[in-house]
């Protein structure tokens, strides 16, 4: 029997799909989100009949689902697709394990959404040459990792944060101390993940465009072999041989397409992420941080002691729960489990340290 879980995971992306749909311009990439979301429906009506169920037991989209819509909204569609893509490996994934388990063959339907997303050309669609680059773009940038970057940014200035303040709280009432200790752990936490970010941006940024570099060299020396090669990777990505070969020959006839498209189809490397600036994601870093880093502080600007020390439990905790529950975005989790157990993990990790404040004191 089909579980409650799996028919709502068809359900959601389904909707999805057909919300990014409504916002999408080009024609040829909303028809394929359209299709898309009428394949889901498809899928979540056949696993309601499976089940036995009626039609209207089908549920509505789930909070999850119209969260991410209004971040689409917001946002725009990149973000909701990158959740959807981990979405659809996660269905791909488990469809190939029970196939493993079971000793049957693999079908292209297993990983056919995953294979949209990635740009792995499906022949129903005769995508032009400048939307499959957009396509694979698209997925390739963003993949929801910006949405997690916040998330996981927010998480870290909170849970070392606010250890940090119960150790110092543990060991003395002073609420100077204790402000002194959190205010210098948020900007020490904060600059150091700047500094990180900033570096991890640029060297990328830098090895990136020595990459590009030797790519370029390549295609202006020996311009039949990098047709030849970009044949091959279309083949291998489902088109025949003469379509493959007349693409990459299009494409190749076009010096500077040409360079953009190996670029991103050799290297797998998108020339639009290299636009990104390292102080821009430095800052962001140092902001997201000290947001969730200032949480366990607040309540010292206004009281001490153990009140103050009550009070900053309180807002942690409040904001350890959240986090958690914004983590399901990704993971499609329960927002109690996933936010109780954020919870829980914060909480043992101040109570450590508000010990060995305690055992060691002031």
């Amino acid at each position: 029997m089909i579980s409650k879980k799996s028919i709502q995971t068809e359900v959601d992306a389904g909707y999805l799909y057909g919300e990014i749909a409504s916002r999408e311009e080009d024609p040829e990439m909303k028809r394929i989100f359209e299709e898309l979301s009428n394949i889901e429906r498809g899928h979540a009506l056949a696993f309601l009949k499976e089940s036995h169920l009626d039609l209207h037991e089908l549920p509505k989209p789930s909070l999850r689902a119209r969260i991410l819509n209004l971040i689409g909204k917001i946002a725009g569609n990149d973000y909701v697709l990158g959740v959807l893509l981990d979405t659809e490996k996660g269905v791909s994934s488990a469809l190939n394990k029970v196939r493993k388990e079971k000793n049957s063959p693999s079908s292209i339907t297993d990983n056919a959404h995953v294979f949209i997303l990635q740009n792995v050309l499906n022949r129903k669609y005769s995508l032009s040459g400048s939307n499959i680059a957009r396509l694979e773009k698209r997925h390739h940038t963003i993949g929801g990792n910006s949405l997690r970057a916040s998330v996981l940014g927010g998480n870290d200035g909170l849970v070392s944060n606010f250890s940090l303040v119960m150790g110092f709280a543990g060991a003395t009432s002073n609420q100077h101390a204790i402000l002194l200790a959190g205010i210098s752990g948020l900007l020490a936490g904060a600059l150091s993940m700047a500094l990180g970010e900033w570096i991890s941006v640029k060297s990328s940024q830098e090895l990136y465009e020595n990459q590009i570099d030797i790519e370029k060299e390549e295609l202006d020396l020996a311009p039949e072999g990098e047709e030849k090669e970009l044949a091959l990777i279309y083949q291998s990505k489902g088109l025949t041989r003469d379509e493959a070969e007349k693409l990459a020959r299009e494409i190749i006839a076009d010096k500077d397409r040409a360079h953009a498209v190996l670029i991103k189809e050799e290297l797998g490397i998108n020339p639009d992420e290299l636009k990104g600036s390292p102080m821009q994601a430095a800052i962001s870093s140092f902001i997201l941080f000290s947001i969730g880093a200032i949480i366990p502080v607040i309540p010292f600007f206004f009281t001490s002691g153990m009140p103050a020390t009550i009070l900053s439990a309180v807002f942690s905790g409040f904001g350890l729960f959240l986090i958690g529950a914004a983590i399901t975005l990704f993971t499609g989790k329960s927002v109690w489990y996933s936010g109780f157990r954020q919870l829980l993990f914060g909480l043992a990790a101040a109570a450590v340290t508000y010990g060995m404040g305690t055992l060691i004191g002031a």
